[in-house]
């Protein structure tokens, strides 16, 4: 029965990853880049400065309900998982290094995209009846369609999607990462997992039942410090190997567009591979085309919308070519999954860290979609089912959940690239007077 599971669940992911959504991937992206004059470019020193001059501010001005850098911090928890440290790693075994150009690729439109999803959640955002701010592509497509019975069925389809991600692929499939990696350090033995299972979820129940506010606070704090560990042993190993640096990038480059696999890995990687695992896990990781981050930015204090839309072009470039790009090359130079002693430390408690905190930022994702479908008076069902199946991940097969990690990422994008598409415009539009009054503002100041 798995078998036949798997294999469904494979090729489901094949169409969504297929060649139409990869040119719809691509094609959103250049697009909003065009329209946008290349925001991700023109506007990355503005994005940065925005990020930087919030970090050391203890309140934002404006309506939303966490500050600015809290929801950047809780996104980034959430998109910095296993997909950027054994789903790149596996990328490159099956597509070859060619896979990790294809992911930077599909970065520069993301970011572009990323803008468009977060500047569309706050323009349709809500506030609930318990003063939660709600937002992403339910309400997006709720409020902002004619044809109220088409949007409520794509929002609801994108609702069920979410948490469905929230609680098997950002829950459980990050729990058995941690599992893995628990059990691949002290020894597989049959008690790892139970002992892994309790402790999350003591752990996850502790922090979301909290609300979004304790989770924000526990993801801001987690953020910096898994990112300092992981980027520092990274980068004292790429300085080990600073001159095969030179090399890895030429062969990253090269086998784009020849397919060769990476030493060890895969024979026969083609091109349409490459540009297939390099997509589809930077999706996964960055989750630029999927539209869920954009519902947590929603809930971001501010004073002009569509600014918070900036974060999402540094939430893009951190996770994709910095976070990634260091296990890229890290695996390319070194070999470092192979080593032990320290190195495998850092990345037991890297792995642990990063999943953690992905399960605990989808939280807040699923959280909006069950209150979308149900009412926010029955979220707390959401939360104890939320601990009950994260736990349950220790002892569920990986293979499968990765298999309906893809599958489920690629059915979120459907409604949220149509509603991108859709309703551009106001993008565009929310964005010309956003910098027309940045830019003045800019101007005053000199």
């Amino acid at each position: 029965m798995e078998a036949v599971i798997g294999k469904i669940l494979g090729e489901l992911g094949t169409f969504l990853f297929g060649p139409i959504m990869l040119a719809v991937f691509f094609g959103v992206g250049l697009y909003f880049t065009i329209r946008l004059r290349g925001v991700q470019f023109t506007r990355f020193k503005t994005a940065f400065r925005e990020v930087v001059g919030n970090v050391g501010k203890k309140t934002d001005d404006g309506i939303g309900q966490i500050r600015s850098y809290k929801a950047l911090a809780t996104a980034l928890s959430s998109c910095v998982g296993n997909g950027n440290i054994v789903g790149v790693a596996y990328a490159i075994a099956v597509g070859g290094p060619g896979a990790i150009f294809w992911m930077w690729v599909a970065a520069l439109g993301g970011m572009a995209t990323k803008f468009a999803e977060i500047a569309l959640a706050m323009h349709f955002r809500i506030q609930d009846e318990d003063g939660n701010f709600r937002g992403g592509v339910m309400y997006i497509l709720t409020r902002g369609m004619k044809h109220k019975t088409i949007a409520r069925i794509l929002g609801g389809a994108f609702a069920v999607f979410t948490v469905f991600v929230s609680v098997v692929s950002c829950g459980a499939l990050q729990v058995n990462t941690i599992n893995s990696a628990v059990s691949g350090f002290v020894g597989n033995t049959t008690v790892i997992p139970w002992i892994v299972a309790i402790l999350i979820l003591v752990v996850d129940g502790l922090v979301i039942f909290g609300g979004v506010k304790k989770i924000s606070d526990v993801t801001t704090f987690l953020t910096p410090i898994m990112a300092l560990i992981y980027l520092g042993f990274g980068l004292v190993i790429l300085i080990m190997n600073i001159t095969l640096i030179p090399q890895a990038l030429w062969f990253i480059v090269k086998s784009a567009f020849t397919g060769d696999a990476v030493i060890g890995g895969v024979a026969g990687a083609t091109m349409g591979v490459a540009i297939r695992r390099g997509v589809q896990r930077g999706v996964f990781s960055n989750e630029a085309g999927t539209g869920s981050s954009a519902m947590v930015h929603a809930t971001a204090k501010v004073d002009v919308p569509v600014k918070q839309a900036l974060y999402g072009i540094i939430e893009v470039f951190f996770d994709t070519f910095v976070i990634c790009t260091f296990t890229a090359l890290i695996v390319m130079v070194s070999g470092v999954w192979n080593l032990g002693g320290l190195g495998q430390v850092v990345i037991v408690i890297s792995l642990i860290l990063f999943c953690l905190s992905t399960v605990l930022g989808w939280y807040t994702y699923g959280e909006s979609a069950f209150a979308f479908l149900f009412g926010t008076h029955r979220v707390k069902i959401y939360r104890v089912l939320h601990m009950v199946i994260c736990a349950l991940g220790a002892l569920i097969s990986v293979q499968l959940l990765w298999d309906a990690a893809d599958v489920c990422n690629g059915l979120m994008a459907i409604p949220n690239l149509f509603s991108l598409i859709l309703f551009g415009n106001i993008v565009v539009k929310d964005a010309k007077d956003f910098f027309s009054s940045y830019d003045r503002r800019q101007i005053e100041k000199t």
